[in-house]
């Protein structure tokens, strides 16, 4: 059955997995960066697919596999053939949830948030204040940013990347939006370095249940 419409839509753009996760290349072989984008990829997708509030999931990628991987978890691939990176993926997917599902609102996550708890994401998205509203949740060191509630889809810019916390702020403040800075543990901790890597295992170890995959790989590489 089609989502109504009005929907709440998730975004998630995948770059491609050959291609991920550079900053970890002296740390990781291509193999296992490879290998761990996947889990992370696959964790965020199991964690949207059992978030009620989440009527539907786009997939922004060009990755056929990271395509063939969204379908197997109720996610629609979103072609992005030119591959221009997080911003560019972001603006097919908004662009496609207002088509396609007259969207009232988006959820924006980053697919290295492996962490992502169901209930949390939730809450999430309920707290969010009646529109125009933006709802940004920064990384653990408080500068980027791991996921944007827009209420509606296109109620500011949005911009990706270091600093981004802050221009984000600054984005909802021009647009005259409410805006909520929101700190929930399992969306603060994303993967861009072997350190943010040792931190989420500590976060992994201290919160069991979720990031099935993710905990699969740590494992493996721990025993090597």
């Amino acid at each position: 059955m089609s989502p109504a419409k009005g929907a709440t839509v998730a975004i998630l753009p995948v770059k491609r997995f050959d291609a991920a996760k550079t900053r970890l290349e002296r740390d990781l072989t291509p193999g296992s960066r490879k290998a761990l984008t996947e889990a992370m990829v696959t964790d965020v997708l199991i964690a949207l697919r059992r978030t009620p509030e989440v009527d539907v999931t786009l997939v922004v990628t060009g990755d056929t596999g990271a395509a063939a991987l969204a379908a197997g978890y109720d996610a629609h691939p979103v072609d992005d053939p030119d591959d221009a990176g997080h911003n560019a993926a972001v603006r097919l997917g908004i662009r496609e949830a207002i088509i396609e599902y007259d969207a009232a609102r988006v959820v924006l996550v980053a697919g290295d948030c492996p962490a992502i708890d169901p209930k949390e994401l939730g809450e999430l998205i309920e707290r969010a204040p009646r529109a125009p509203s933006v709802v940004i949740v920064p990384d653990r060191h408080g500068d980027g940013t791991n996921a944007l509630v827009l209420s509606p889809p296109e109620v500011m810019d949005y911009s990706f990347g270091p600093g981004s916390r802050a221009r984000h702020e600054a984005a909802a403040a021009e647009a005259g939006a409410a805006c909520v800075v929101a700190e929930p543990w399992s969306i603060v901790h994303d993967v861009d370095t072997v350190d943010d890597l040792a931190t989420l295992e500590q976060e992994l170890a201290a919160h069991p249940g979720n990031a099935a995959h993710v905990r699969g790989i740590l494992a493996r590489m721990s025993r090597r």
